[in-house]
């Protein structure tokens, strides 16, 4: 064999011992590739907990959210959705995703619950509603009627949300009837309105005024008492997570959740 033909046999065996090399690698990348998606298809990873919310839970439940990722870390709660209770029941029956729901009266959930998205629920608070003033009350509101005097500008809540369920039980059983200069989809716009100014006075829950420190001057009134609301929790049997969205809501309703429900203002179930 000549030296040529020598040096082409070695060059074509170093080629081949080449091309084994990256074949060897590309398949372990493919491996890894799979690992990786393995990782990510949530095999031993962190599940996600998807919550809807009514708006008068915003901040409680926020924390209770935080405490219960404590004691169960293999669960993430994404952020909370906080809406008027009526508008997350029509997404929720419209398809969105969602694994516990928590509203703000047991009438507002019912059509969830007709649709067959909830199929129990569980009471685990109750709020009523007080008149939420601009700081320092220049108007002297003192009492429900007071709301209809002249140069008073209301806000309520429009009659589908609880909010405006209570205030329309409130004026049932007083006979009063407000003229409301605007009627907000959530409490959390009634709130906002008296705070900027936009009105004298507002119907909110207790929890609100309590929440809003300074901005707000709440005004407590008897006839409130007609009408509690009964706030359910209820587990989506839509869930993609059934197990992580029951334990949250046994934990919503443990003495830990009800401690930071408790500090908020709400009632006990």
């Amino acid at each position: 064999m000549s030296l040529s033909t020598t040096a082409r046999l070695r060059t074509a065996g170093a080629l081949l011992a080449v091309s084994a090399f990256a074949l060897a690698g590309c398949s372990g990348s493919d491996s890894d590739s799979d690992d990786s998606a393995a990782s990510d298809s949530g095999d031993g990873s962190t599940k996600t907990i998807t919550i809807f919310a009514a708006a008068s839970l915003q901040g409680p439940l926020d924390t209770v959210a935080k405490d219960f990722t404590k004691a169960h870390p293999e669960y993430e709660v994404k952020p909370i959705v906080y809406d008027g209770s009526q508008a997350l029941a029509t997404q929720a029956i419209d398809g969105a995703d969602v694994d516990v729901l928590a509203f703000a009266s047991e009438k507002s959930l019912e059509p969830v619950t007709e649709a067959g998205i909830t199929d129990d629920s569980k009471i685990f608070a109750t709020n009523t509603l007080e008149i939420a003033a601009t700081p320092g009350n220049p108007k002297g509101i003192k009492t429900f009627d007071d709301l209809t005097k002249s140069g008073v500008s209301v806000v309520t809540c429009a009659s589908e949300v609880p909010c405006g369920q209570a205030t329309d039980k409130v004026e049932d059983a007083t006979g009063v009837t407000l003229k409301p200069v605007s009627e907000e989809t959530n409490v959390t716009s009634v709130v906002n309105r008296v705070a900027e100014g936009e009105a004298d006075a507002g119907l909110v829950y207790t929890t609100d005024v309590t929440a809003a420190g300074d901005k707000l001057e709440g005004v407590d009134f008897p006839e409130a008492d007609e009408a509690v609301n009964k706030y359910p929790v209820a587990v989506s049997t839509k869930s993609k997570d059934p197990e992580g969205a029951q334990a949250f809501e046994d934990y919503l309703l443990s003495d830990d959740g009800q401690k930071v429900l408790d500090e908020a203002g709400f009632g006990a179930p």
